[in-house]
């Protein structure tokens, strides 16, 4: 699915670079395939709000090519922005009002950084569950990631993420535990999968409340997950959209903020991600780092590329496996109700037979 660049965004012309098939407008316009148009509701914070954006779009424009994808950003108030960020959200992305009037076929909600188990406290509350209500009665599928898994569990299920004593950080394997849903169809049975989160939402929570868990781990617990309908609301919790430096950029953060004093002890490395040589380089510096600290003379720079040979991408291929099933479903449903309203032998409301999924 070729991404289209409707407009001067940044990260259309960093895909680009990066051998990406991203159409122009004009190129759009002169060839005969069905579009579809997708918000990205992006609520990271203003580091990775750039980074977010793109992790997404890859993985939207890397689906087979049976759509011209047309992929809006936009976030909401009550969200902690600087002024750059202020003039990137003015200058590339859309607003929801304009979003609500021009339709969308389907949603994705990023997560956000947010250390307060209680969610529906947070300013931007009252936002999400806007544009969420409407989302639910306009488009075709609603895509969650982490922090917008947990919101969404709250705010329909009434389910209250747990804090954990330990961050759930590193790279997790995973079992897919309801085989015949159309979402995992050709994945992988037993994948990777990072995650990233101080709270929890289990496996055990959303089976009571209905949902269906479609792929979970011993350790890490649920990872993918669909809403009692088996589609309009998708839930991950941990990160397929993740770049295979992530995980790194993260840890590096955190020995900063070790570093900076920000936090008392060294951070762990996350679990199942280092190989024993990328281990010894971050054990390395780290000691190197303290020991200059101590001395009061200059800091060395994270060896960030030393680490490039010594980490591994586990978890892509399944992530855009998914993806690439979701958007084929959304494509479906939005084509069907594109035709006439009666078609013999289908139910309107279960299009594609999801009703006849069990778990």
């Amino acid at each position: 699915m070729p991404l289209v660049a409707h407009n001067d965004l940044p990260t259309f012309e960093r895909l680009r670079h990066e051998g990406e098939d991203v159409l122009s407008v004009e190129r759009a316009r002169h060839q005969d395939i069905r579009e579809l148009h997708i918000g990205l509701l992006n609520m990271m914070p203003d580091a990775a709000l750039a980074v977010t954006e793109k992790q997404y779009m890859r993985l939207v424009g890397a689906c087979n090519r049976i759509a011209q994808m047309y992929v809006y950003p936009f976030t909401v108030p009550g969200l902690s922005r600087g002024t750059e960020a202020r003039a990137h959200i003015y200058a590339h992305y859309s607003t929801f009002e304009d979003l609500k009037d021009a339709g969308l076929d389907a949603l994705i909600i990023s997560g956000a950084n947010v250390a307060d188990p209680s969610i529906d406290q947070e300013p931007f509350w009252e936002p999400l569950t806007e544009v969420v209500s409407w989302a639910e009665e306009n488009v075709t599928s609603i895509l969650c990631s982490c922090l917008a898994t947990h919101a969404l569990a709250k705010h329909h299920y009434g389910i209250d993420r747990r804090a954990m004593a330990d961050k759930r950080w590193g790279v997790y394997s995973h079992v897919v535990a309801d085989r015949g849903h159309p979402l995992v169809q050709d994945v992988n049975t037993r994948f990777d999968a990072p995650h990233s989160r101080w709270n929890d939402v289990s496996a055990q929570q959303l089976r009571r409340a209905g949902a269906h868990v479609l792929v979970e781990s011993d350790v890490a617990g649920a990872h993918l997950a669909v809403s009692p309908d088996r589609f309009r609301m998708v839930f991950f919790q941990g990160h397929p959209e993740y770049d295979r430096n992530s995980l790194l950029k993260e840890y590096k953060r955190e020995v900063n903020r070790y570093l900076d004093g920000e936090i008392e002890a060294p951070p762990p490395h996350p679990e199942h991600y280092f190989s024993p040589a990328a281990a010894a380089l971050a054990d390395a510096y780290l000691a190197d780092a303290v020991g200059a600290r101590r001395r009061g003379g200059p800091m060395p720079v994270f060896p960030e590329a030393a680490f490039d040979d010594h980490i591994d991408d586990t978890w892509g291929d399944s992530g855009r496996a998914i993806f690439n099933n979701w958007l084929g479903l959304v494509y479906q449903i939005t084509g069907l109700e594109r035709r006439q309203p009666f078609m013999p032998g289908v139910d309107p409301s279960d299009p594609l037979g999801l009703d006849a999924i069990t778990t």
